[in-house]
């Protein structure tokens, strides 16, 4: 790919992954008297000066992101929640196993929700299928078992998808969650994906894999993710398993991943929240592709740390008390 700028040739970009998306990062001078951009979604056919920015999805082979030198970042948007009241709600509660619905300990409950999940389906990666499963728990419940989306297709079904329903399924109950990302660095293929419940009796966000079906716990107590990050390489010790892992397991992919990945921690590097836990009133609002593209949307809240580590390509940083702020009570 050869990029210029204002007319004039800046970089020659040769293809390092063929087959994968990645991200480049390319310094621009500020400042240009007369800019020309232009923008086109129809390979080229018309372009256009005005509507040129980002919308949901992406229609092209390139996405490009400007980080402007000057002037601030906006604040992270508040998170948003699910309503427990509602058809759609009513429905999925109608689904969940009973022991999760009638009582227990906050972590009990989400026990039987992981081990659920976990149990439900074999995960399957983009490498593996090519549809893409939308983030709603009932359809995932239906496509993922059965491995058959529209037009009789195999689905992609993988981390994002169980932590995703399980993020829906706790919320319905009364158990706020939202969805996690994480990765070991920008353009590396070794993310994961998982959930953050919060533990009302211990007032903290605890950390879930419903694909993997594992919590993570030291003397005892859920551990949150800047916790499970202070790990390091000994979290794989710190994993209680649950019965979904079997199962899980059973799949060679998930054994390489739980063996290379998980259990020596190298996913969690890095992390964001997905500020939108709204799953099932506003399934438009969830990105068209995640995990099978290289994080293009613009709905991540990433640690401010990590903006000098390569992630300038997103708008929105958090600091320690977004991430370890309570969801609104009642």
């Amino acid at each position: 790919m050869h990029l210029s700028i204002n007319g004039e040739p800046a970089i020659a970009i040769e293809p390092s992954r063929p087959g994968a998306y990645q991200w480049f990062a390319v310094e621009v001078e500020a400042g240009h008297a007369a800019p020309g951009s232009e923008v086109s979604d129809d390979g080229g056919t018309t372009w256009r000066k005005e509507r040129m920015g980002y919308s949901n999805a992406v229609l092209a082979e390139y996405v490009i992101r400007v980080r402007l030198a000057e002037g601030e970042d906006p604040e992270p948007p508040a998170m948003v929640w699910e309503s427990s009241n509602g058809e759609r709600a009513e429905s999925l509660r109608g689904v969940i196993p009973a022991d999760a619905r009638n009582g227990g300990s906050t972590l009990q409950r989400v026990r039987v929700l992981s081990t659920w999940l976990s149990s439900s389906w074999e995960h399957t990666g983009s490498n593996r299928a090519g549809q893409y499963a939308p983030w709603d728990a009932e359809t995932l419940l239906s496509w993922g078992p059965a491995q058959i989306g529209h037009d009789g297709k195999r689905p992609v079904a993988m981390c994002v998808h169980y932590a995703a329903a399980l993020v829906s399924a706790a919320q319905v109950i009364g158990i706020p969650a939202r969805c996690a990302v994480l990765t070991g660095g920008v353009n590396q293929m070794n993310g994961h994906f998982v959930a953050e419940v919060w533990v009302e009796e211990l007032e903290k966000w605890a950390v879930v894999d419903p694909n993997s079906d594992a919590l993570f716990v030291r003397d005892g107590v859920p551990m949150s993710m800047t916790q499970i990050q202070e790990a390091g390489e000994q979290v794989g010790g710190l994993i209680e398993w649950a019965p979904g892992s079997e199962f899980q397991r059973s799949f060679p992919h998930m054994v390489e991943f739980i063996r290379d990945n998980l259990e020596k921690g190298v996913c969690f590097g890095h992390r964001s929240v997905w500020f939108r836990s709204d799953l099932l009133a506003h399934p438009e609002f969830s990105p068209p592709g995640h995990g099978s593209l290289s994080y293009c949307e613009t709905g991540l809240v990433w640690e401010k740390r990590d903006l000098d580590r390569g992630f300038g390509m997103f708008p929105c940083f958090g600091d320690e008390a977004y991430f370890d702020a309570p969801p609104p009570r009642g």
